[in-house]
């Protein structure tokens, strides 16, 4: 494992180092940034610092992260909710709380852990080891439908759906306030926000990044819209929301006040999909219900029990 070397400018005199770190390296949080200081793979002028050590400008920091153990996806016996299925894709309405592939802190459970059972050894390797067949992603607390593919054949013709914008996702949410406007573009460019890592953002110079919504019903103080996403970034529709002054109703993260009761996580749904199929070039359209959660919800803005 080779050091990297960096050196604090006057400007950052005053920072703590764990935070001059996650932000020197994008793949580290604070929190890691402190692991690492712990382990005694950082060093200050060439000496072990101190966690709580605050910079003074001019530090020759050299820091060494090791390589990620690579976990191994395992099959699962996990129900699925299948949608669609072929010999070269497959849909499924993924619940809400199920991690999409192995991670740090999910090693198991996740959906790549359930289609590696469902499908044996028919899942497409472009994704790797950790994501077979998985072409995109939708977050953990977020339910309904999302693709995977069987074959490499189908993946990359399904990831170049994605990228020229044939592949078509469509999510309801309900979000805070009301929208002025029935309908409208957020056209925003997204990136990692560099006053937190752990979080996306718009940012100037960041990926191109457009979300067309539509308003479905009005509610005292929620709009229960639906959205079409043209570009594909990660929690596009949170930020883009928040972005306009509407934030999901549940999502803590990117601006609501608290979290929703009764429901985990944000209330959005991938409701819609529509694709080419790879093989017949043949349109495939699907859609499937909300989840439970948001149904009761609706139920209650409509004045329902």
């Amino acid at each position: 494992m080779e050091a990297t070397i960096l050196t604090a400018t006057p400007e950052q005199a005053g920072q703590r180092l764990d935070a001059f770190l996650a932000q020197a390296l994008p793949e580290l949080t604070r929190s890691a940034a402190q692991r690492l200081i712990a382990e005694g793979l950082v060093t200050v002028d060439g000496k072990a610092p101190a966690k709580s050590l605050k910079l003074s400008g001019g530090e020759t920091v050299a820091v060494t992260v090791p390589e990620p153990e690579e976990a191994q996806a395992l099959p699962e016996d996990i129900p699925l909710d299948v949608v669609y299925e072929d010999d070269d894709v497959i849909v499924v309405n993924k619940p809400v709380g199920m991690v999409v592939h192995p991670a740090p802190g999910h090693s198991g459970g996740t959906l790549v852990n359930a289609l590696l059972h469902h499908c044996g050894d028919s899942l497409s390797g472009i994704g790797g080891e950790l994501r077979p067949g998985i072409v995109h992603r939708i977050d953990r607390d977020t339910s309904g439908l999302i693709i995977a593919a069987k074959n490499d054949f189908a993946h990359q013709a399904l990831s170049a759906q994605l990228q020229d914008h044939s592949l078509c996702r469509t999510y309801e949410a309900v979000v805070i306030g009301n929208l002025r406007e029935d309908s409208g573009t957020v056209n925003a460019p997204i990136d990692r926000n560099p006053k937190d890592r752990k979080k996306m953002a718009v940012v100037p110079g960041g990926r191109p990044a457009v979300t067309h919504w539509q308003v479905l019903e009005r509610f005292p103080g929620y709009t229960y819209v639906r959205c079409r996403l043209e570009t594909g970034r990660t929690h596009q529709i949170r930020v883009h929301m928040a972005y306009i002054g509407h934030p999901l109703y549940g999502d803590t993260v990117y601006g609501a006040k608290k979290a929703a009761p009764g429901m985990t996580g944000q209330c959005l749904h991938a409701v819609g999909l529509t694709f080419r199929h790879p093989r017949t070039g043949e349109t495939v359209e699907l859609s499937c219900p909300l989840n439970e959660e948001f149904t009761a919800f609706l139920r209650k803005l409509r004045g329902g029990a």
